[in-house]
């Protein structure tokens, strides 16, 4: 009962500070509204908790209702228990105590997919594709997938113990691995590519504390290496993360003075102005900015700043469309609420938030988006508010035909470069990479002798209007001839394999690769069919239409 009542206190107390700031009541009124809510809600509370027909779990219960509550504003405004705090030290420091790998759920079972250079894991070999068996004396199943992180993760200089199942070993493998402190690296590739040119490719897949440094570091190594002359700056599908870091980004390429980007909250004179502070390392340098729906929140700042001082042209596809900015409060008892407290404007003056929230919500009171408003340049260029950063040479990269995507989607390629690696790979560090006809007629075989059957959409739509459509007599005629296509039809599907043999070998020598040299070998095998990519590198030896672009005035 002691332990129920300081959970009601904390409950109490937590609760008035989010009403205070959820609630648009004014003056007095507002007060009294929230004191009225909170009187209610603990008497909800208590009814529940003692009378109800069941024994309640009350801290999931509370929690059931902070989620709740929180569930009626946007989808970033969360709270963070104690299991995930983890997560807000990982953005705000970009460091962690573990071992050095990356973990995911593959035929439902708990498996090594990318294993980080120089750290315990790699040194004492782990393999990608292992499966991990058991973490310390707990054997796991699939639902523990979640806690894996906690288990796996620790304090530096601790070690955790983990059995491995691997393909082609019969027993499980025992490794005791010195937890070390890991440094995420925001920037996972940069070099020149092609190799013989003057063009910096960096590819940067997040927004950590450190990602500036990173990106002026990588920047500086590349000169010394040879003169850059043009820049492909990679930041598709990059979530996104910290607004600082954002700033430090954009000011790697902006002049100093300019301004990157504001934020404005509910009270106007919240107004917050962040400009370019230092000069840029490379202010003539050519550079594209690469761009997809998944580049997102300070993806989108960055590629706004850039196109709106007209420093670089923005290829690719339009992005996420972000605008809203969290911050995140601590809370009693080593949880956070992470929560939305503005919206960003492009230099320009621009919000690209793409979803309005408050749309139809009683709670929200106004609007969390703009309406599709025309901007401009510093070149004059016409730019738009809302909906993400529309790129000034739009360009799609190919969709990948729907046998690789049915391949991909049942981990056969991964499967098999597991397979083909404990039986190939035993006796060398770094193997060379194979001949990639001799792997196909291998993964045919692979493939023939797995439980796998292709089965392409128009077959499984037909197969639908014939079952819907078997018992009618009007069509009878035509569902008898169907059933005859589609045998047909499936007969087709199992020639896909050899009909696009090209784009299979491609994702096979891909799979490869990365266990070869990791995510650096699957970025470069990528970039070589990359029509995004590939565009922007034509865009840069075409100085007539990079200017042209940009508006600029030769």
């Amino acid at each position: 009962m002691k332990e129920l009542n300081s959970r009601r206190k904390y409950i109490v107390v937590l609760l008035l500070v989010l009403f205070v700031g959820a609630f648009s009541v004014p003056g007095s009124d507002r007060y009294l509204e929230i004191a009225k809510n909170i009187d209610i809600f603990t008497r909800v509370f208590k009814e529940i908790s003692f009378n109800y027909v069941d024994e309640i779990n009350v801290s999931e219960f509370l929690r059931a209702g902070i989620r709740g509550m929180l569930g009626t504003l946007d989808p970033y405004t969360v709270f963070i228990d104690e299991k995930r705090q983890d997560e807000i030290d990982l953005l705000t420091t970009g460091k962690y105590g573990g071992i050095g790998v990356s973990i995911g759920l593959r035929d439902n079972k708990i498996t090594i997919l990318e294993i980080m250079d120089g750290y315990s894991a790699q040194k004492q070999g782990i393999n990608v594709g292992d499966i991990i068996y058991q973490v310390g004396d707990k054997v796991l199943a699939p639902d523990d997938y979640e806690n894996i992180s906690s288990y796996v993760k620790g304090e530096p200089g601790t070690f955790v113990k983990l059995r491995i199942l691997r393909t082609g070993v019969n027993d499980t493998l025992y490794f005791e691995l010195l937890r070390e402190e890991i440094t995420i690296k925001n920037i996972t590739f940069a070099a020149f590519y092609p190799a013989e040119s003057n063009n910096a490719y960096i590819k940067l897949s997040g927004f950590s504390r450190s990602a500036g440094d990173e990106l002026k570091k990588v920047l500086i190594e590349l000169q010394r290496e040879k003169k850059i002359e043009s820049i492909v700056f990679d930041l598709r599908s990059n979530p996104g993360g910290l607004l600082d870091a954002a700033v430090e980004v954009s000011n790697t390429f902006l002049k100093k003075g300019q301004l990157i980007v504001s934020t404005r909250g509910r009270d106007s004179s919240s107004l917050k102005e962040y400009f370019a502070v230092q000069e840029p390392l490379m202010p003539d340098v050519p550079v594209i900015v690469l761009v997809n729906e998944g580049s997102a929140s300070a993806s989108e700042i960055v590629a706004g700043a850039i196109q709106d001082h007209d420093r670089g042209v923005i290829v690719g596809e339009k992005t996420f469309g972000k605008g809203l900015v969290q911050t995140i409060s601590p809370l009693s008892y080593n949880t956070s609420l992470k929560i939305t407290t503005s919206k960003y404007y492009t230099p320009s003056g621009r919000c690209i938030q793409k979803i309005d929230y408050s749309s139809k919500n009683k709670v929200l009171a106004g609007g969390l988006t703009e309406k599709d408003t025309i901007y401009n340049t510093d070149n004059k260029r016409i730019v738009y508010s809302a909906g993400g950063i529309a790129p000034d040479s739009s360009v799609s990269n190919a969709k990948k035909v729907e046998i690789v995507s049915d391949l991909l989607a049942k981990g056969m390629f991964f499967k098999f470069a597991n397979q083909y690696s404990a039986k190939n790979n035993s006796g060398a560090s770094k193997p060379a990479l194979p001949d990639m006809n001799n792997v196909y007629k291998e993964f045919k075989e692979f493939i023939n002798k797995s439980d796998y059957r292709f089965e392409s959409d128009f077959y499984k739509k037909l197969g639908v209007f014939i079952k819907e459509n078997e018992m009618n007599q009007v069509y009878s005629d035509n569902v008898s001839k169907m059933k005859s296509i589609r045998e047909e039809i499936k007969k087709s599907d199992q020639s896909n394999l050899d009909f696009y043999t090209d784009e299979i070998k491609h994702e096979l020598k891909m799979e490869l690769v990365s266990r070869i040299s990791n995510t650096k070998g699957r970025i470069m095998e990528s970039l070589e069919k990359d029509n995004q990519f590939l565009s922007a590198l034509g865009l840069l030896k075409n100085s007539q239409a990079y200017n042209k672009l940009l508006n600029k005035i030769n």
